[in-house]
């Protein structure tokens, strides 16, 4: 089992004249302020962080070896499923998960809105392949779990999403589809290329993984040929970061 300590080894520069200002980047958690007064576009904190010193519009109760995360529906969207950390069991009261199940058209409305209007949450797994893995040629393995805090409402994301989804989603009338929200090219542009975790006395670079949520839509249309054919599953990617 790797001892995995959380460190950001990510460094930004910018050119000015024959000097380099360089700036180091640190996982801080921050209290998540009003979206619309603080410019707040996306956050990135270790799991761990996050349960036991939630953001501001989450609590967290310990219940019976477990640790339950309540949250405010009115300003966020948490599609995360339970999760076994290495401190225990993580269940995100009322979430449905990185799956989100639409079956009517409004129903369809009021995700579109959410999405558009508030902050999401999911659940991100940074893993990697070690020298000694490589080697043995084993699974990529699990470092860390990481929640990734993406505000809905900010002009450029909103975007995004409104485009990603009136290209991916032709009808909701009498068409079954199955479309992925990816938030790897954001993920990656905003902890930078220089990202390591440290592992044992070995710097890696994280490969992420499940970096996305789904809409599932389903028709009671008998004929959705495209449903059943396998090609009704489509994906569009968020990329903005901010930074």
């Amino acid at each position: 089992m790797h001892r995995v300590t959380n460190q950001l080894h990510a460094h930004q520069t910018k050119a000015k004249g024959d000097s380099r200002a360089g700036r180091t980047l640190g996982f801080v958690l921050e209290k998540l302020q009003k979206k619309e007064h603080s410019g707040f576009v996306m956050d990135v904190i270790e799991l761990e962080s996050f349960v036991n010193s939630p953001p501001g519009g989450f609590t967290v109760e310990s219940r019976a070896g477990c640790r339950v995360v309540k949250w405010d529906q009115e300003n966020s969207c948490v599609f995360i499923d339970e999760i076994q950390s290495s401190k225990g069991k993580v269940i995100f009261c009322n979430s449905p998960g990185r799956k989100v199940i639409v079956r009517t058209l409004r129903e369809y409305t009021d995700v579109r809105r959410q999405l558009t209007s508030k902050t999401i949450y999911i659940l991100v797994s940074a893993c990697t392949k070690t020298k000694v893995e490589e080697k043995r040629n084993r699974d990529v393995p699990v470092l860390g779990y990481y929640v990734v805090a993406i505000n809905g409402s900010h002009p450029m994301i909103r975007w995004e999403m409104e485009r990603g989804l009136d290209m991916t989603i032709s009808s909701v009338a009498g068409e079954s589809y199955i479309v992925d929200v990816d938030v790897s090219a954001a993920l990656q542009g905003w902890v930078g290329e220089s990202f390591q975790i440290l592992v044992d006395v070995e710097k890696v670079k994280p490969i992420w993984k499940d970096t996305h949520f789904t809409i599932k839509y389903r028709s009671d249309a008998l004929f959705d040929i495209p449903y059943w054919f396998g090609c009704s599953k489509r994906q569009f990617k968020v990329s903005y970061h901010g930074r």
